[in-house]
C-alpha cells in the first residue's frame, strides 16, 4: 500500500535487514503496547488476516521490545509494531510468532507504532489527531517535528489535531465511520457548538456529501437572536419566587408573555392555592 505523503525513513529503521534481533517467542509473552494509537480493529479484516496467518504463516515479523527480564523467568516483550498480526495470530491459534527485537524509548515506541499505522492507513483521523497530540504533550515535539516524523506537511498535521476540537458527539460519528474527515472540517467552519452538533446529526441521518455539509455550514445560522432580559421583569420575577416561595419563569412575548410557576410536591400546590385564594 502506497503511504500517504512519502513517510521519509519509514518503516525502514523496523525491518530485519537493519538492527535488532530477529528471533521466534511464544505469543501468550508479548503484551500490547499501550501507545498503541489504533483504537479500532475491523472485526472481520482480523479473521481474514488469521484465515491467511493459517495458510502462509506471518510473512512480516513483529516488533517488539523487551520489558521483563526476571531470574527464573521468561522475558516478556512489549509490541512496538504489528498489533493486528498478534491478535491475528492468536486468533489463528499460533503459539508462537516471529519477532524483531530492538531497544526504543517510549517516544521512539509511539513514533513507530504510528508510523507503521499511517503506512497501512489502519488509523482513523481522530486516531491520528490524538497520537499526533501525545507526541506534542508528552514529548514536546512542535508541530514541524511530528510533520518530519510522519512525512507529512505541517499545515496537514495542523489540520488533523484541529478534528480534536470538534465536540464529544460529532467525534463519535467520525470515529464510528458516518461521518468522514471531509464532513468533519466542513463542521469545523462552524463555531456555535450546538449549531455544529446538529449540522452533524443531519449530515449523519440524511447522508449529507461533504460539499452539502460545506454549503450547509456556510450558510447564516436561522436561530434567532437573543432578546435582551428585561430589567423590570427580571426584578418582578424575583419578588413573585420570593412571595410565592416557588420557582418562577415570567417570559415576554411580542404581546404578553408567560408565567409558569413550578410546584414539587401536593403540599405545594395546596399552599399556592391558599395563596391565590382559590382553595376548596
Amino acid at each position: 500500500m502506497k503511504p500517504k505523503g512519502g513517510l521519509g525513513r519509514g518503516l525502514a529503521a523496523l525491518l530485519p535487514t537493519g538492527e535488532g534481533q530477529l528471533r521466534e517467542v511464544d505469543v501468550d509473552l508479548i503484551v500490547p503496547n499501550p501507545r498503541q494509537p489504533r483504537e479500532q480493529i475491523d472485526p472481520e479484516a482480523l479473521a481474514d488476516l488469521a484465515d491467511s496467518i493459517r495458510q502462509h504463516g506471518i510473512l512480516q515479523p513483529l516488533i517488539v521490545t523487551e520489558v521483563g527480564r526476571e531470574p527464573g523467568r521468561p522475558v516478556t516483550y512489549q509490541l512496538v509494531a504489528g498489533e493486528r498480526r498478534w491478535q491475528a495470530a492468536k486468533l489463528a491459534g499460533r503459539e508462537r510468532v516471529p519477532v524483531v527485537v530492538k531497544e526504543a524509548s517510549d517516544q521512539q515506541v509511539l513514533e513507530w507504532a504510528l508510523i507503521e499505522n499511517i503506512q497501512r492507513a489502519d488509523l482513523g483521523p481522530l486516531e491520528e489527531a490524538a497520537a499526533f497530540r501525545q507526541l506534542i504533550d508528552e514529548f514536546g515535539l512542535t508541530q514541524e517535528q511530528v510533520a518530519d516524523r510522519v512525512g507529512r506537511s505541517r499545515s496537514a498535521v495542523a489540520n488533523t489535531l484541529r478534528l480534536l476540537r470538534l465536540p464529544a458527539e460529532a467525534r463519535e460519528l467520525v470515529a464510528s465511520g458516518v461521518l468522514s474527515e471531509g464532513h468533519a472540517r466542513a463542521l469545523l467552519m462552524v463555531e456555535d457548538e450546538r449549531r455544529l452538533v446538529a449540522l452533524a446529526r443531519r449530515a449523519a441521518a440524511e447522508g449529507w456529501t461533504v460539499r452539502r455539509t460545506e454549503q450547509e455550514a456556510r450558510a447564516p445560522s436561522t436561530r434567532p437572536a437573543r432578546t435582551p432580559p428585561d430589567v423590570a421583569w427580571t426584578a418582578l420575577a424575583a419578588r413573585l419566587r420570593e412571595a410565592l416561595g416557588l420557582k418562577v419563569d415570567l417570559t415576554r412575548g411580542k404581546k404578553g408573555g408567560r408565567l409558569i410557576l413550578h410546584f414539587s410536591s401536593d403540599e405545594d400546590l395546596t399552599v399556592l392555592a391558599r395563596r391565590l385564594g382559590v382553595e376548596d
